[in-house]
């Protein structure tokens, strides 16, 4: 046996030639180019002639270059190509901060059923009436659960939720003749979103160092306030796993300033149905629907980004949004007051309206709160079972959602945490979320969902356990060649930065010898 340049084994047949086709059950798959070619289809077309063209000579010059398919050869491709994924649906995805989740069918079965998943934005609210109505029923327990004064839908992620809740923030300041705090406070142990997100609306990032416990500490705060301070981009829980301890007095210590609190809310998963944060004093606040109500979560979507809003801050909420009128529900797509106007197109993510409400509706209020406990139970074993081999950079506190540890056990072995990364995708595991938080150095962040039973938690932590004395014990080979079972080996990070190939050429043709 031998392996070739893309990491599957190869074998010699009887003809005495080499496979190039990978194993059996998990064959290496050719690009649409090279299956079909551009002189067939799959289907026959007639030629279409096009008169009165309006592209004003912008019209194509050349032709497509398309392969042309029959439709076992399209089916046959894409299904391959999902089985060379990972999925949640195929196994644990141990993803830090991402919150890889289970999706229940059951919300796939409501978000495809036709009065949801065939309505067009533009069609008269009087035919809608069920979409407002589960919109306005998702719109009440967002702001039930969070104990909050309004709600936008229509963000289409959380980076998007932060955008129009510092948008807000900005637009209540210049109403009330305070446009001069020009300052954000970002823990350093935020998401990079934060600070991103403060950049692009022209205000200036001022950090908040970290404790050595991995939590902010009020009086950083009260020290870094001053009248030219707009708010603080403060993620709670956060970035570390754990719950800020002093959140409530730094929200007073915030307001008094004349700020405002915009809190990151992607983990809220942590703590839904359990703590309210505007019990905790935020004023805006983006909820993740993929992180914290199952909906579908990467490939850059489908998103959603619900921000809800204080009192204070509820008058400058974007539009659309649902209101109930004399006729029934009615959706307000004109600026009213102080509104921000529009952020999107339309009306946000319908489908993940769907299947996020739905995820409310089968849990029920101690439902919720159950699923973030046994989020921050399976967390805690992972961080109890790990912490023996492992080091864990803030032992002091019990971690929330996810698990946090260093890779100051790996000192001395060889062994980096991209190559103990690299060794878990050859046990069947897709790795953990590495070198985050910033804060850490080679951060380990594990977050196993309350999708993940027992069984599971178990076999994830006996093989990492293994792994760990493997590297301890010196052998290097294993990590630094990983993965070795995977469809492709390891890339050349800096090339494929530095030199990506980003369009395929078709090869010279080469006669076969028949020819």
């Amino acid at each position: 046996m031998s392996m070739n340049n893309q990491g599957r084994p190869t074998g010699t047949g009887t003809s005495g030639f080499a496979s190039t086709s990978g194993s059996a059950l998990l064959p290496n798959e050719p690009l649409l180019f090279e299956i079909g070619d551009t002189e067939h289809s799959g289907v026959d077309l007639p030629d279409a002639t096009i008169t009165n063209a309006r592209l004003g000579g912008f019209e194509r010059k050349t032709a497509l270059d398309l392969a042309g398919l029959t439709e076992p050869e399209a089916m046959r491709h894409y299904v391959r190509l999902s089985r060379l994924n990972h999925s949640i649906d195929s196994g644990m995805y141990p993803l830090g901060s991402c919150t890889m989740k289970h999706n229940p069918r059951l919300n796939e079965k409501m978000a495809r059923l036709p009065g949801f998943a065939d309505i067009h934005p533009l069609q008269p609210v009087s035919t809608v009436q069920g979409a407002l109505k589960l919109m306005n029923e998702l719109s009440h327990w967002l702001m039930t659960l969070t104990n909050t004064s309004a709600v936008a839908l229509t963000p289409k992620a959380g980076a998007h939720g932060e955008l129009l809740g510092m948008m807000a923030i900005k637009a209540a300041q210049d109403a009330a003749g305070q446009g001069h705090r020009r300052i954000v406070l970002v823990p350093e142990s935020a998401h990079g979103t934060n600070p991103a997100t403060a950049a692009f609306l022209g205000y200036s990032v001022k950090s908040i160092p970290a404790r050595t416990d991995g939590t902010v500490d009020v009086q950083a705060v009260k020290d870094a306030l001053s009248p030219d301070v707009a708010a603080i981009m403060l993620t709670n829980p956060n970035t570390c796993g754990l719950f800020e301890p002093q959140v409530i007095e730094i929200a007073k210590a915030v307001h008094e300033a004349g700020a405002f609190f915009y809190c990151d809310g992607a983990n809220f998963n942590a703590i839904m149905g359990v703590v309210r944060p505007g019990d905790l004093g935020i004023d805006a606040m983006h909820i993740n629907l993929h992180k914290t109500f199952s909906t579908p979560h990467g490939g850059g979507g489908p998103g959603a980004g619900p921000v809800v809003l204080s009192a204070a801050l509820a008058p400058f909420a974007p539009v659309p949004f649902v209101r109930k009128g004399a006729n029934g529900l009615e959706l307000v797509e004109h600026e009213e007051d102080q509104s921000l106007g529009r952020i999107t197109a339309f009306q946000g993510q319908m489908g993940m309206y769907v299947r996020a409400l739905t995820y409310m509706l089968s849990h029920g209020g101690d439902g919720l709160a159950q699923a973030a406990q046994d989020a921050v139970l399976n967390a805690n074993y992972i961080k109890a079972r790990l912490g023996q081999v492992f080091s864990v950079p803030f032992p002091d506190y019990p971690t929330m959602h996810e698990a946090l540890f260093d890779d100051s056990f790996l000192a001395g072995t060889g062994v980096t945490t991209l190559d103990f990364a690299k060794a878990l995708i050859d046990e069947g595991f897709h790795p953990m979320t590495m070198y985050f938080p910033l804060v850490v150095h080679g951060a380990m962040l594990i977050e196993p969902t309350e999708s993940e039973s027992k069984q599971t938690l178990d076999r994830f932590c006996d093989v990492m356990e293994e792994l760990a004395l493997n590297a301890k014990a010196g052998n290097a080979a294993r990590f630094t060649a990983a993965p070795m079972k995977a469809p492709r080996r390891r890339l050349d990070e800096t090339r494929a930065a530095r030199s990506p190939i980003l369009k395929w050429e078709r090869p010279a043709e080469t006669l076969k010898a028949a020819e």
